[in-house]
């Protein structure tokens, strides 16, 4: 910021860059080095929360469109504009990531150019400059390679927009300035809260310009903004409270805590501007002790630096007004108020997103002054191009690491050893395909760094059942549901590990206690109706089958039991349009055609059973019981040559079960 009273000329402030404008060739510039240094991002895929961002199956309508705007919870979060803007990308493009990334390096791009729009107007020496830095910064990289912060991206635009639109109401006083500024700001509130404090930045600019605030002319016609952003801020405090679990013992911090943990925040991302070393996607939690010495020196340190700013206002209020626009947009996040990742960590890159703005334009300002006074126009233009080049080097390499959701908690652990987040979330990524045995210990080891962890006990327990350790895995699925009562996946799959140790009389309750917790939980109504089978329950199994299919109709396993327990009761004719759906719905399960024909087998229908049989040898050629169980009912009807060729085939599979005649 330009350390004057009254802003001087354009002219008089502006770099050799300044002077080509936004008509030159420098937007396409800046846009071009934001698609260099964020190319390898392009290749990346889906991560971490992306799947809450991205449209869901049963949003993706108009009427979900709808839901977007009127249904509180029916998103991660009420952002409705930036929800409405993955509706209408998820038209474009689908589930393609490509596309989802490409829009944030565009919004990115667009938000520094507009970043530079406004310095220029605020006469801001080294305008572009601090515009290609906020470009290339790799504290960005966070924000832009991560799907789900098109949230930041998008709201960036529409703040700067609105600032942009109020700087030019604030010069004419015409009233569609301000209805146009009052709009972007409306479109920036409907995409990220944090835009909020877009108001009080702004008044702080104006003091910065004029030393003095007017009520009239500057707070009256900001009020409406400030009890817009106030509404907004509650509601999303409230949403991150009671929706999304920004509560409980891991949020208990008094008031002194936090204000211990605001000083060591500020000083946090002041250093990751100044040396973006070691930046990773979770960093360490601190651990906030007001006994300790030094965790006063974080706020008593802030608190000085503000009072000599202050002190110094009359030589220049620009670095007093740029720490008041730091400390003013990060106030959101630095502590006061709880956001759900002080989970697991009270720091995050895209918290800084915005609040980054003030101090890269304060610092370009005195660097391009500076180098104005010291070095020829030459040699300052090469020094910024090795500044951009060298940070723009540090994001190509900092967007490696979003490559793919593997490699991102991969990177996070290597980086942050005990972040057990990162741990919990690689051991499910292993453990869905199918590396079963590399997921247990790094389980276990999050259990050991956050005890009490339901989501891990749960992952844990239900690991044990795959490796086929039921009798294990009780013990870690009774604490999951003792820990967190309402866990209809854990009471799930708690009964799934009774059922599987023997104990199916008892799994019924943890069946019934995933049903109670949520209602329209269709593998929990299977697994429900699947035990009453076993106890020969079969006309009770037969509603929980038909729920199940009911909530999820392309329920392959559910339909296939409905038939089964509809033989058993009712008899093989209301069964058959369920075995037929069933087939239909997963042709390449043989467990499916072998059920239907044992079905088939005790109604006597030897025929029929033989062709179902004949699917399970297509799908398994190589099995050798599923040759001799074709074989006996082919010699039931006769048809000798096919089961001799059908025994054949098993003694060649396993010289075993030659002896085995049907």
């Amino acid at each position: 910021m330009a350390r004057t009273s009254d802003p001087r000329p354009a002219s008089a402030t502006s770099s050799p860059l300044d002077r080509y404008g936004p008509a030159g060739w420098i937007f396409p510039l800046l846009l071009l080095a934001v698609v260099a240094a964020y190319l390898p991002c392009l290749r990346g895929g889906f991560i971490w929360d992306d799947d809450a961002h991205v449209t869901r199956t049963d949003l993706r309508s108009l009427a979900g469109l709808g839901r977007i705007w009127w249904e509180i919870g029916a998103t991660q979060q009420y952002y409705p504009l930036l929800h409405s803007a993955f509706w209408l990308e998820h038209r474009l493009w689908g589930d393609a990531p490509l596309g989802y990334h490409l829009v944030n390096l565009l919004l990115h791009g667009t938000a520094a150019c507009l970043f530079g729009r406004v310095l220029e107007r605020l006469a801001v020496p080294g305008a572009w400059l601090a515009a290609f830095v906020f470009a290339l910064h790799p504290v960005a990289v966070e924000s832009v390679a991560w799907i789900s912060e098109q949230k930041n991206t998008l709201s960036a635009v529409f703040y700067l927009a609105a600032a942009l639109a109020y700087l030019d109401f604030d010069r004419e006083r015409r009233p569609a300035r301000y209805a146009a500024a009052a709009a972007w700001f409306a479109c920036a509130l409907l995409t990220k809260t944090v835009t909020a404090t877009l108001p009080a930045a702004l008044l702080v600019l104006f003091w910065w310009q004029r030393g003095r605030l007017d009520w009239r002319r500057d707070l009256l016609p900001l009020l409406p903004w400030f009890l817009a952003g106030a509404a907004s801020g509650l509601l999303t405090a409230r949403i991150e409270r009671e929706l999304i679990g920004a509560q409980g013992a891991d949020f208990s911090l008094d008031g002194l805590q936090r204000g211990l943990l605001a000083g060591r925040v500020v000083w946090f991302y002041l250093g990751k501007l100044v040396w973006p070393a070691d930046l990773m996607f979770i960093y360490p939690r601190w651990t906030i002790d007001p006994t300790a010495p030094a965790s006063w020196l974080f706020p008593l340190a802030a608190l000085a630096l503000v009072g000599a700013l202050f002190a110094r206002r009359r030589r220049s209020r620009a670095p007093l007004a740029a720490a008041l626009l730091f400390l003013g947009t990060l106030f959101p996040v630095l502590g006061f108020v709880d956001v759900f990742p002080f989970l697991f960590s009270y720091v995050a890159d895209h918290f800084q997103y915005l609040a980054c703005l003030p101090v890269l334009a304060l610092v370009c300002a005195a660097l391009w002054s500076a180098a104005g006074r010291l070095a020829p126009a030459g040699l300052r233009l090469a020094g910024s191009a090795a500044l951009l080049a060298g940070l723009g080097a540090l994001s190509w390499s900092q967007c490696g690491m979003y490559g793919d959701v593997t490699t991102l908690y991969q990177t996070t652990l290597a980086r942050n050893p005990d972040c057990w987040l990162a741990a919990h979330n690689l051991a499910v990524i292993y453990a869905n395909s199918g590396r079963v045995p590399e997921a247990v210990p790094l389980l276990e080891r999050v259990l050991q760094l956050h005890p009490g962890y339901a989501l891990a006990e749960n992952s844990l327990g239900d690991d044990l059942v795959r490796l086929g350790r039921p009798q294990d895995a009780v013990p870690h699925l009774e604490r999951a549901v003792k820990l967190e009562p309402r866990y209809a996946q854990a009471h799930n799959n708690l009964g799934i590990a009774l059922r599987e140790s023997g104990r199916a009389a008892e799994s019924l309750a943890a069946f019934a206690a995933a049903l109670r917790q949520q209602p329209d939980f269709p593998e929990a109504e299977h697994n429900l109706g699947e035990v009453l089978l076993r106890l020969d329950r079969a006309a009770e199994a037969v509603t929980h089958f038909a729920r199940a299919v009911q909530l999820r109709p392309d329920f392959a396993a559910a339909e296939l039991d409905w038939g089964v327990a509809l033989t058993l009761t009712t008899g093989l004719p209301a069964a058959r349009p369920h075995f037929a759906r069933a087939l239909a719905l997963d042709p390449r399960n043989p467990e499916l055609p072998g059920t239907y024909a044992r079905a088939l087998l005790q109604a006597g229908r030897l025929d029929e059973a033989a062709v179902q049989l004949e699917a399970v040898v297509r799908l398994l050629p190589d099995n050798a019981e599923a040759h001799l169980d074709l074989a006996q009912v082919l010699r039931k009807l006769g048809r000798l040559d096919e089961a001799a060729a059908q025994i054949q085939a098993a003694a060649r599979l396993n010289p075993a079960l030659d002896g085995r005649r049907p």
